[in-house]
């Protein structure tokens, strides 16, 4: 059985990116032959570094294979694969492999869609995926359509509490993007926190860094010198899963000062490293936008916040209250297995078993 995974975006290796490679691998655990659209086999290479995938004799090929804009030599490229998984970039392809999955991790939207043509295209698919409800409910209203929701593939029990120390830790590209970490807000409220008192406490920062983005994480460190506050960029998976274990707290502030309603786009879609963090008994506190919502609970498994100072407070409730800390770190490693990747591989395995795929 061969399959292609279709994506403009492997070059950022981001969340949605693990998302769809570990859909490829869900596919190369069962002995599918699997080509992914890369232009460079040492993306391979970091992606197994940063994500923890084998990715196995996994093939890559040129985006414009599948891209083909004759109709006839499109028809003869697709239709030698079995499945296609298609994460989109706001335009709906036209596929023609025997099964076909459309997938959107962004939700996008006012793109004036729906036409004839699009009604077409959807024809040709047999799921539409999205990464969470909040994504979902955009791309559905957009599109005219009733997605799925498959929440990404989260390897929960490959994290695990370790001896924590007073560690604050923000996971994250730095890079300037649609999606923004807003690593510069996170900073300045830890800066005001040492000011107003808090000793023995530091925070950490880590996450990709691509090719053009050095100015902007340079700036972060020029803003954060003086403070106890580190920077560890594009490090292996293992040092990540280090440091989640470490860290008693996780911060999230993506979204922050963003009308979710109007842009949804730039407020986190869902998630992923504040469910790597709560698998490693980290108390999140995390900016209350987007797909977020989704995964906490309101003081049950976390916190969410909106101001400054709201994060500031329950970071302080939390930091002076052991007890507290204690039972909702125990809570957030409960939560966080909702998200396992083995769920996602299960619904991966219902799908290839089907002859047939009904449409959504």
């Amino acid at each position: 059985m061969k399959a292609a995974i279709v994506s403009p975006y492997f070059k950022t290796l981001g969340g949605g990116e693990k998302y769809a490679l570990t859909f490829a691998q869900a596919l190369l655990d069962k002995n599918w032959k699997v080509e992914i659209t890369l232009y460079d086999r040492k993306i391979v290479e970091e992606a197994r570094t940063r994500f923890g995938l084998p990715l196995k004799n996994i093939e890559i090929s040129d985006l414009s294979k599948f891209t083909n804009k004759n109709l006839f030599e499109r028809i003869s490229t697709h239709s030698k694969y079995d499945l296609m998984f298609w994460v989109s970039d706001g335009s709906i392809p036209l596929m023609f492999s025997k099964k076909n999955i459309l997938h959107f991790q962004i939700p996008f939207h006012d793109l004036r869609s729906g036409s004839i043509m699009d009604q077409i295209k959807f024809k040709r698919i047999n799921k539409v995926v999205c990464n969470s409800l909040f994504t979902k409910q955009v791309i559905d209203k957009e599109y005219k359509i009733n997605s799925l929701v498959w929440y990404p593939p989260i390897d929960v029990e490959g994290f695990f509490p370790g001896k924590k120390e007073n560690i604050i830790l923000a996971v994250g590209r730095f890079e300037k993007s649609m999606t923004e970490k807003r690593q510069d807000v996170l900073i300045d409220v830890f800066k005001t926190m040492v000011n107003s008192g808090l000793k023995g406490w530091k925070f950490v920062l880590s996450g990709g860094c691509s090719e053009g983005n050095e100015d902007y994480l340079n700036n972060l460190k020029k803003t954060a010198k003086g403070f106890p506050i580190e920077f560890k960029a594009n490090v292996p998976f293992i040092e990540i899963s280090e440091l989640y274990s470490k860290a008693k707290i996780f911060w999230h502030a993506a979204g922050y000062g963003i009308n979710e309603d109007i842009y949804p786009e730039k407020t986190e879609h869902f998630g992923m490293t504040t469910v790597e963090a709560m698998a490693s008994g980290c108390v999140a506190i995390v900016h209350a936008k987007g797909g977020q919502k989704e995964i906490i609970e309101e003081e049950v498994d976390g916190f969410l916040w909106n101001e400054k100072k709201q994060l500031i407070d329950k970071t302080t409730n939390v930091i002076t209250n052991n007890d507290l800390m204690k039972n909702m770190a125990k809570k957030a490693v409960q939560k966080s297995k909702l998200f396992s990747k083995q769920i996602f591989y299960d619904k991966v395995n219902d799908l290839i078993r089907l002859r047939e795929i009904p449409r959504s």
